[in-house]
């Protein structure tokens, strides 16, 4: 991503996404999350139980912006593992009911430890 080299918040995210294995964007934190999709992703991590970092976009205007750029992604919440972004609400809350994203995070819990 050679534009995160000319853009400060980007670079910032950048640092933070590849900080940890995985990473959630959201609106709020885990514990008092300020909306209902942000809410569903961080239960859904919950309830896997694998360790992640929550970024709570409300808490800086330039991030809240920047990671919709930085993903190329609208809307927040935003889930990354390992580096690459998974999606979204209904995507992660999709994966998770497929069976799909449980492996996906402790493959990633397991990398770090």
């Amino acid at each position: 991503m050679s534009e995160t080299q000319n853009d400060p918040v980007l670079e910032r995210i950048d640092g933070i996404v590849k900080g940890s294995p995985v990473v959630l964007f959201m609106k709020g934190t885990p514990n008092f999350p300020m909306c209902g999709f942000s809410a569903r992703v961080a239960q859904v991590l919950a309830q896997i139980g694998t360790p992640y970092q929550a970024v709570n976009v409300l808490a800086d205007p330039e991030i809240r912006e920047g990671i919709k750029a930085y993903g190329n992604w609208p809307t927040i919440p935003q889930l990354y593992v390992k580096g690459e972004l998974i999606g979204g609400c209904d995507i992660t809350l999709d994966m998770f009911q497929t069976g799909e994203l449980q492996p996906l995070l402790q493959q990633a819990a397991g990398a770090d430890a």
